[in-house]
């Protein structure tokens, strides 16, 4: 991994938590410097970024917290993403409304543009998204 990428998923991590940057602006980044996939985890309050080669970086991505019912609520959680391609609310509002609907954490898949949220049960939605512009 070389200190390039490992800025960038760093600057992506804080960049979303400040609302700096917005989703399509963080994968386009991303991907420019080989980022696979990455995975949002609200229990750890972290990011870890995937890249292709096997490398991976963990980011500190603190926000409050916030409990988190056993019950997954995938219709709720579709409402949030909607709300956030609306941009009706911030990324903490996000983690907060998705926590609600009993989401733990989402990978996002940046090649196959999807998003998988899941539950604690192991409940999933999964969500697709356009082609970032590079």
């Amino acid at each position: 991994m070389t200190d390039q990428q490992s800025l960038v998923m760093r600057q992506c991590a804080q960049g979303a938590l400040t609302g700096e940057l917005d989703f399509p602006e963080i994968v386009g980044r991303l991907m420019q410097v080989g980022v696979e996939r990455y995975h949002a985890d609200y229990s750890r309050a972290e990011i870890t970024y995937y890249l292709a080669d096997g490398h991976s970086l963990v980011v500190a991505a603190p926000h409050p917290a916030h409990p988190t019912p056993l019950e997954f609520a995938p219709a709720a959680v579709a409402s949030a993403v909607r709300q956030s391609q609306r941009n009706e609310h911030s990324y903490l509002e996000f983690i907060r409304k998705t926590m609600a609907a009993g989401c733990v954490g989402y990978f996002v898949q940046i090649a196959g543009r999807r998003v998988l949220y899941f539950g604690r049960q192991g409940e999933c939605h999964v969500e697709h998204f356009p082609p970032a512009h590079d």
